[in-house]
Formats: C-alpha cells, sequence, structure tokens
C-alpha cells in the first residue's frame, strides 16, 4: 500500500483529475460542434423528450445518496452506508432504463440518429454519457458487494472502517459521481437553451 503521508496530493487524485479534464474536454468539444453545426448550416434545434428531465432528477439523487454513504462511511454507521450504497445503484440504473425510454420517444417521433446533423449530436452525446455511467457501476457494485460481505461482525466492521485505502476510492467514486452529474445537467441546459434560441 502506497504511504499517502508522502504526498501533498495522492498519485489517485491526480489520475481522477486528468481524467475528468479529458471528459470535460470531449463534452465541450461536442457542444461547440453542435452550436457550430447549427447556425453554420441554419439547422433548427432539437426537442428534447420529457424524458431528460427525470434523467436529471434520478442522475441528482443517485449523487446526493453516494454523498450520504461517504458521510454514513466516515461515521462508521453501516446500515446506512449500505442502504445509500444500495440507493445509488437502484437510481443509477433507473437513470439509464430511463435514458432508453428517452431514446425510444426520439425514435418515436420520428427522430433518427441520422435524421439530422443535430440528432445525430444529440444522440452521440448522451450515448457516450451513459457509457461513462455504465463504467462507474461495476465500482460501485464492488463497494456494494464487500459492505454486505466484510461487514457482518464488529471487528470487520471496524477493519473496514479504518482502511484509508477503501476510504480514498469512495471519495474518488463520489467525485466521479458528481461529475457525471453536473455534466448531465450541464448538457440537458445546454440541450434546453438551444431550443430558446
Amino acid at each position: 500500500m502506497i504511504d499517502e503521508r508522502n504526498y501533498l496530493i495522492h498519485p489517485s487524485y491526480i489520475a481522477m483529475i486528468l481524467l475528468l479534464a479529458g471528459i470535460s474536454a470531449l463534452f465541450f468539444g461536442f457542444s461547440a460542434a453542435y452550436i457550430y453545426s447549427r447556425f453554420q448550416h441554419n439547422l433548427p434545434p432539437i426537442q428534447m423528450p420529457i424524458a431528460f428531465a427525470y434523467n436529471t432528477v434520478m442522475l441528482i439523487l443517485a449523487s446526493y445518496c453516494l454523498k450520504k454513504a461517504l458521510d454514513f462511511y466516515k461515521s462508521d454507521q453501516t446500515q446506512k452506508y449500505q442502504w445509500s450504497l444500495a440507493l445509488t445503484l437502484l437510481l443509477t440504473v433507473g437513470f439509464l432504463l430511463s435514458q432508453i425510454y428517452a431514446w425510444k420517444q426520439l425514435y418515436n417521433l420520428g427522430i433518427f440518429v441520422n435524421h439530422s446533423n443535430m440528432a445525430s449530436y444529440l444522440y452521440i452525446i448522451s450515448i457516450i454519457h451513459f457509457a461513462h455511467v455504465i463504467t462507474g457501476i461495476p465500482f460501485l457494485g464492488i463497494f456494494l458487494y464487500h459492505s454486505i460481505v466484510h461487514m457482518k461482525e464488529p471487528v470487520s466492521v471496524l477493519v473496514y472502517f479504518s482502511d484509508p485505502d477503501k476510504k480514498r476510492k469512495l471519495k474518488l467514486l463520489t467525485i466521479y459521481w458528481h461529475f457525471l452529474d453536473i455534466l448531465w445537467v450541464y448538457l440537458v441546459l445546454f440541450f434546453l437553451v438551444n431550443q430558446l434560441i
């Protein structure tokens, strides 16, 4: 295990910052390309399905539950920690299912991925965000699994809660989840503002 006291900032946090910076650049690039394509070719904006609003609420709630899980981890509250992780996972799966439903709404409106440049951007941006959410689910699942398996006796609970490596990884996962949450809110607002212009 790496001794954290040797670092002003742990390398894991630096890696996370670089990852989030790369993801941000990708989505801001897509946003700029969307605006350029729309105004260069004088194209009408795409109307977002209402399911995108439901998605946003679910993702915000998932992010909140994971934040509470971190709080419960710090205060050694086993059951609340486990329930918060489970709720985060449930809400995240709900977000993904709601996103699939949103794509189905677009499909029913006759807006396919090749319908127009604007539709292509909406699909691509939401699919890439979808993929980033899926990427985080296994890590969340591992935390939930370990919390159930390794937190049955007082001694194992004490060992679990006192592990600095687990605490750091949970913080990193929380940062990633909050980032995806903020990113999704930005994307929804971006498309809503474009609908009004």
